[in-house]
């Protein structure tokens, strides 16, 4: 790193080369997922991917990286000490499986059905999921401004349980799984780190990148990986200088495409940025308490630049802060990781590292951060605090397993025009103790559920009823407009169904909660012995 500027490595730490490869691995994970539904669900030509596309989310992950190592070496130079970690940025998963299938597919679908072209229909999605993303932006820019109030009325148990419920679904379980379809290497890799991790062992080379290449030599080694030339050849092909250009036209025919999607827009931007407040509050739990506005306004820019040069996916802070605190990461993995994504963006180079690294090679270090996370609701919140991490918990875990469930439908037919998502699909489960309804409602506003519920059991234990109903209310309030709860099927998906009543079953349930709460606060109460 000789020459690099030291002001934004701020001293280069042996554990920023784990912290990059871990970052890197997760970022990696989520370019090569852009990849894969972008050329097999929506059908979009290489050309707009890696003309277009991944130049602008290679720039975005810059700036983000970039703008946060630099808080990074502020806050260390403000409380004079040498371990303050970045905050980990990258591309936000969740938004990018909603974008791309309760967005763009239901556009191009409509789209074809109305009879324009493929490469009409492909334009129209990608500006649907352009629009998508800037409206996620603004959102995130906006609520820099206004969370503050939030951050103070929300408990600690609160914030993080609700963290940990993503991290157990779409992390921890989802990279679980799949450690167990490829058993020799996904278990040889996980031996590795959480020998390395947890046991505090010292490899000859540092963890993350033992744990990659061991797995990748067991992939190759074993026959897992086929070159197939034909791919890598096309791959080759887009090797090159690929310059983002700014997308106003875009963006200006893309206006009519914002109104339409407002219900899953702007759940989403919320989503995001309560998203970040827990995460801010989880790096907070773990030593390193970053300003709130300052850290998500670079989250909104970071999307807004996405979003004007044309990406779909909008970024965020990531999940696991402690994760690459425990490495040892610091300010200078966070540079490297936006310059080496950028890089790759802009020349084109992850279309050829698709075909050549195994993502079941590290993916035991994207389990390693969901497991740090969901342990941290734990231990960095009160022990009678407990029974409220795990009710907050549920919800997360409740839309990973509509998630699961909705790609299984996919996978058998559904959701084209043909077979659109229906009510007969919920029928045809009933008997199999599903309850798939249940999912669905859970699934919508799962991450303001969460706190929601968590908040109310922490005043419950704390024995106080009227915060506790007032929760209650809020709950019902926000059940009654569909903010919570209230879905209705797309083509292809469950969405959010907002509107005057659309959640009245829930609201009223949420009412009887509120009741309940109030009763209590009249009732004698227990002291502790």
């Amino acid at each position: 790193m000789v020459g690099f500027p030291s002001r934004l490595f701020g001293g280069w730490r042996p554990g920023d080369l784990d912290g990059f490869l871990a970052l890197g691995l997760d970022n990696l994970i989520q370019i090569l997922l852009i990849l894969g539904l972008c050329r097999t669900v929506l059908g979009y030509p290489d050309s707009l991917l890696f003309g277009v596309i991944l130049p602008a989310t290679g720039l975005s992950l810059l700036v983000g990286n970039v703008a946060y190592a630099n808080q990074a070496l502020q806050l260390a130079r403000r409380e004079q000490r040498d371990d303050c970690t970045a905050l980990p940025y990258g591309i936000n998963t969740i938004s990018l499986l909603t974008y791309v299938f309760l967005v763009m597919l239901p556009v191009k679908l409509a789209a074809l059905g109305d009879g324009l072209s493929e490469a009409e229909a492909i334009t129209r999605s990608w500006r649907a999921g352009v629009m998508a993303c800037l409206g996620s932006g603004l959102i995130e820019v906006a609520g820099a401004l206004m969370v503050s109030r939030l951050q103070r009325w929300l408990p600690r148990a609160a914030l993080l349980s609700t963290l940990a419920g993503i991290a157990l679904g779409f992390l921890v379980l989802a990279f679980l799984l799949r450690t167990y379809s490829f058993p020799l290497i996904g278990l040889s890799s996980l031996a590795v780190i959480l020998v390395g991790y947890f046991g505090r062992v010292r490899w000859p080379l540092p963890t993350g990148l033992s744990a990659v290449l061991i797995g990748a030599v067991l992939a190759w080694g074993s026959g897992m990986i086929q070159l197939d030339q034909e791919a890598v050849n096309n791959a080759f092909a887009e090797v090159g200088l690929h310059l983002p250009a700014l997308q106003l036209s875009t963006l200006w025919l893309g206006r009519a495409e914002l109104i339409p999607w407002l219900g899953i827009i702007l759940p989403m931007g919320l989503f995001n940025v309560i998203g970040s407040l827990q995460n801010l509050e989880s790096a907070a739990a773990a030593g390193d308490r970053y300003p709130t506005r300052p850290a998500l306004l670079i989250d909104g820019t970071g999307t807004l630049v996405a979003a004007v040069l044309g990406s779909c996916f909008p970024t965020t802070i990531y999940i696991g802060h402690p994760a690459w605190k425990a490495l040892g990461a610091r300010s200078g993995y966070s540079v490297l990781n936006g310059l080496v994504m950028a890089t790759g963006c802009l020349l084109g180079l992850f279309g050829l590292m698709a075909e050549v690294i195994p993502i079941e090679a590290g993916m035991a270090i994207v389990l390693f951060v969901g497991i740090a996370v969901s342990a941290q609701a734990f231990q960095a919140t009160p022990a009678r605090h407990a029974p409220a991490v795990v009710l907050g918990l549920l919800p997360g875990l409740a839309g990973w397993g509509a998630h699961l469930l909705k790609a299984g439908l996919r996978a058998g037919g559904a959701g084209t025009a043909a077979l659109p998502f229906g009510p007969d699909l919920v029928k045809s489960l009933e008997g199999a103790d599903v309850w798939a309804d249940g999912l669905f409602a859970l699934e919508q506003g799962q991450i303001i559920t969460a706190m929601l519920l968590a908040a109310m059991l922490v005043d419950v234990i704390e024995q106080r009823f009227l915060a506790a109903a007032a929760t209650g209310a809020l709950a019902s309030l926000l059940a009654w407009f569909g903010v919570i709860h209230a879905w209705t099927f797309s083509m292809s998906d469950t969405t959010l169904n907002l509107g005057w009543g659309t959640g009245q079953p829930w609201a009223i349930g949420y009412a009887a909660v509120t009741l309940v709460m109030l009763i209590a606060h009249w009732l004698p109460q227990q002291t502790e012995t």
